[in-house]
């Protein structure tokens, strides 16, 4: 069986530095961090007072307000996302057959704003009015319901689910888009992820695990990838989109073309509930099997959007599993975490340095690694690679690679390259 090729035809992004595409990847090429202050709710009381936030965001320029009551704040920005990507697309919708379009959605931990109102308020109510809860708690709750937001809306048929794998789970969502497709069981599929994690349950759980930067005195400054002075990932909110479709379709409807999905890896590392494995070997191995699926080599790859979380163990085990694979031709790449301006986005992580890979890849120019100073380096980590350190970079983008790893050992790759005949 021949398999189809899968292109990049619209893009929507709601994320920390941007609430659209364009201005989400003009301030990540101006090097703009999203942290700051929480204003989600009062933090003052966890060991972290700071998140990359959306900013300026009220879900009803976007959705109807009697629909906004039935969302958790996730899938809104699911929603928003999609819209946008949908829209970008230019697809005329009375003209497809929706029967052949899909929605993979990811998501690392799904509603938890929502559980922790209905929880609070049965808490609050169980001993006087007895158990009380919103009929809206489970459809707005479940992990899923995003994806299946997007095709009620839209009125699409075809594959629809949500794929949790931690903070791989969009890349995963991306992963199998593309394998529906190149297997000809769909025509289009509008793939991404969503988080909106930033709550006391959020907060606390990754506090307590001592996963987050305690940088409180200069919170813009502490997503630092590959610096010494790093102290943990910050978190973030947002949504990434991307519309996957089959060339040939593109074509013959005049689609624009972003970038081709070229190949996708998945691999676990098989060793710690949270920390990845210190030799990087589960990293390495999702490289190689992106590469492999994509059949090209390592030189062929010219950018790396890496995992990079800015976590002590994380940072350097990456390193080692791209020196692995990459040998010599590591040294010609570059390399950055678009993670020290957006944050962490979990679930959604994939999707928006998906995002970022493409458009790399289509304006041949790099994205950095912000908050690097002079000095502050890891004697575990080799300099002599090029980071991208505080500057966005111009230069050849032929193909980029994208790596995402997710508690529980989850590891996905996308490669994305030039679209050419």
């Amino acid at each position: 069986m021949e398999l189809k090729r899968v292109v990049v035809t619209g893009l929507g992004a709601l994320t920390p530095v941007g609430n659209n595409v364009a201005e989400t990847w003009g301030n990540l090429l101006k090097g703009v961090s999203g942290a700051g202050p929480i204003t989600h709710f009062d933090a003052s009381k966890f060991k972290t007072h700071f998140a990359c936030e959306v900013k300026n965001f009220n879900g009803t320029d976007y959705i109807d307000r009697k629909e906004l009551r039935k969302m958790d704040l996730y899938t809104q920005y699911a929603i928003v996302a999609a819209k946008e990507a949908v829209e970008d697309s230019g697809m005329d919708l009375e003209k497809e057959d929706l029967n052949r379009i899909g929605v993979i959605y990811g998501v690392g931990i799904g509603g938890i704003h929502t559980f922790e109102e209905e929880v609070a308020n049965y808490t609050l109510n169980k001993d006087t009015v007895g158990p009380k809860f919103n009929p809206f708690f489970i459809p707005k709750m479940i992990a899923d319901i995003a994806s299946g937001q997007i095709s009620i809306m839209y009125g699409f048929h075809g594959p629809n689910f949500t794929t949790t794998s931690a903070c791989a789970s969009s890349s995963n969502a991306i992963a199998d888009a593309f394998n529906y497709i190149r297997l000809g069981k769909a025509n289009v599929i509008v793939a991404g992820g969503a988080e909106a994690a930033i709550f006391e349950a959020g907060l606390g759980g990754f506090n307590s695990m001592h996963a987050l930067s305690t940088r409180n005195d200069d919170p813009e400054r502490a997503s630092r990838p590959f610096s010494a002075s790093r102290d943990g990932f910050v978190m973030g909110e947002g949504a990434g989109c991307l519309i996957l479709e089959e060339l040939e379709h593109a074509k013959a409807r005049g689609a624009k073309i972003y970038a081709e999905l070229a190949g996708v890896g998945a691999s676990a590392d098989a060793y710690h509930l949270t920390a990845s494995h210190p030799e990087g070997l589960g990293a390495k191995l999702v490289m190689m099997n992106a590469l492999e699926d994509a059949e090209m080599k390592p030189e062929d790859i010219d950018y790396i959007n890496v995992h990079g979380t800015s976590t002590p163990v994380g940072d350097v085990s990456e390193v080692k599993a791209i020196k692995d694979v990459f040998g010599d031709h590591a040294y010609k790449l570059n390399i950055s975490s678009t993670k020290s301006m957006t944050g962490h986005l979990l679930g959604a992580a994939g999707a928006v340095e998906a995002i970022a890979s493409v458009l790399a890849v289509k304006n041949d120019i790099v994205p950095p690694t912000i908050n690097h100073e002079e000095g502050d380096n890891d004697e575990n980590i080799d300099y002599n690679l090029n980071f991208t350190f505080n500057e966005a970079q111009k230069r050849t983008v032929n193909a980029a690679l994208s790596n995402t790893f997710g508690f529980g050992g989850h590891n996905a790759c996308v490669i994305v390259k030039k679209y050419a005949e």
